[in-house]
């Protein structure tokens, strides 16, 4: 018997999640949420995939447990992978092995500055400029928290800069990795022994200087004597 013209399946509750998944990952793949970027919130999530907001819920902790997006307290849900590449990198650089975690961040860093000064765009410059703004003003008023973020937003918007996509989510994948390493470094408080000058930095990205953007990205994550 032919069912009624009206009457619509209703996919089960799993079916639906997995659907909500793979737009997920298509929209990330496609770029529409590049790495080191915020996904919309939750309810904006709803209205753009037409399903509810448990099965959005769920797909977005399933995305995160696999590692291709992280929840950050307060500030929303971030893309920091296309893939499953991240939490085996995290799982790698705990915090008894910080030595490595810079020798890593230099890695990646020198050479973003470097490509950054050849490729750099209006906006790219704009959004450093953004960042590096933020980063003061967080270091002035004294907001540990805040400066670490500001921080580490300047670094990935170095690295975007580069325009390297496998860069980008290499970076994105020590995120985690990256913010404990500013913490360790600034202490309880903004000490002004621990001040950092990033300007010079942005400014050798600006200047389209590879030789000096390299130097500059180099020159605070040198190591300590004896390491």
């Amino acid at each position: 018997m032919t069912p009624p013209v009206n009457s619509v399946p209703v996919p089960p509750r799993g079916h639906r999640v997995r659907q909500t998944i793979e737009q997920l990952r298509s929209r990330i793949l496609g770029g529409e949420w590049p790495v080191g970027g915020r996904i919309p919130t939750e309810p904006q999530l709803v209205a753009a995939l037409g399903v509810g907001r448990n099965t959005v819920r769920e797909a977005v902790r399933a995305l995160v447990h696999s590692g291709v997006l992280e929840c950050r307290q307060g500030s929303g849900t971030y893309v920091v992978s296309t893939d499953e590449l991240a939490p085996v990198v995290a799982r790698r650089l705990t915090d008894d092995r910080m030595t490595e975690v810079v020798e890593v961040r230099r890695a990646f860093e020198v050479e973003a500055a470097r490509l950054a000064a050849l490729r750099r765009t209006p906006e790219d410059l704009a959004a450093l400029d953004g960042a590096l703004a933020a980063r003061e003003a967080a270091w002035r008023g004294g907001r540990v928290g805040e400066f670490v973020e500001a921080d580490a937003a300047l670094h990935t918007a170095v690295v975007a800069a580069a325009h390297n996509a496998m860069l980008a989510e290499l970076y994105a994948s020590v995120g985690a990795a990256l913010r404990s390493t500013i913490t360790q470094a600034m202490g309880d408080a903004l000490e002004p022994e621990r001040y950092v000058d990033h300007a010079r930095l942005v400014a050798a990205i600006r200047d389209g200087d590879p030789g000096s953007a390299a130097r500059e990205a180099g020159a605070f994550l040198e190591p300590s004597p004896g390491e």
